[in-house]
């Protein structure tokens, strides 16, 4: 309890609302772009490595219902679940950023096949595997081989999110690598990155 409270500085609480308008504002041009990607958790991996889990698990919850509450994109409320997840993994794939990369990247990879498991059944169920996104040509690609609604919203992730996490893992991993080591000095998680 003491680490989360330690995490929650108010450098953090100025970060959340940045990572949440980086998340609505990326994720918004990629769906106007119809991309197969997503690259709308960009800002929650950001906090949940330099400043823990839970905040990455808000951060990535919050972004998904501002994004649904301001009308751009409404149906993003019933992946809050996935978007808090993928802040945790961040958070806990976070000790490996600097002292062994690979296994950053490699946790890129692991969160996207979990987001894949845990959104497909709501694409399938709640919007019949059409979400007015660029992914929507993957699952019809997948329905077209007769594979059922949940198989191909399954397929769909499990070709999209690790290769979507693994591109945010990646960028995260850039952005921080361009930031003055005396500015990361000042995050809750700052032996993540420095």
């Amino acid at each position: 309890m003491e680490r989360i409270k330690k995490d929650f500085t108010t450098l953090t609480l100025v970060m959340i609302p940045v990572a949440i308008a980086i998340n609505v504002a990326v994720g918004q041009l990629v769906i106007l772009l119809k991309l197969p990607l997503y690259l709308d958790s960009i800002g929650t991996v950001l906090v949940g490595l330099l400043a823990g889990p839970w905040a990455g698990a808000i951060t990535g919850t919050i972004s998904n219902l501002v994004w649904s509450i301001t009308g751009l994109f409404p149906q993003a409320w019933a992946w809050a679940h996935v978007a808090a997840i993928i802040g945790i993994f961040a958070g806990l794939f976070g000790r490996f950023f600097k002292r062994t990369p690979w296994l950053w990247f490699a946790g890129g990879l692991a969160t996207g096949i979990t987001a894949a498991l845990l959104s497909a059944p709501v694409s399938a169920y709640i919007y019949g595997g059409v979400t007015g996104t660029g992914q929507d040509f993957i699952v019809g690609l997948f329905r077209a081989t007769g594979a059922s609604i949940i198989e191909s919203t399954l397929g769909q992730g499990i070709v999209s999110d690790p290769l979507d996490k693994f591109v945010t893992f990646l960028l995260v991993f850039l952005v921080v690598l361009g930031l003055p080591r005396r500015f990361l000095l000042r995050f809750p998680r700052s032996e993540n990155v420095t």
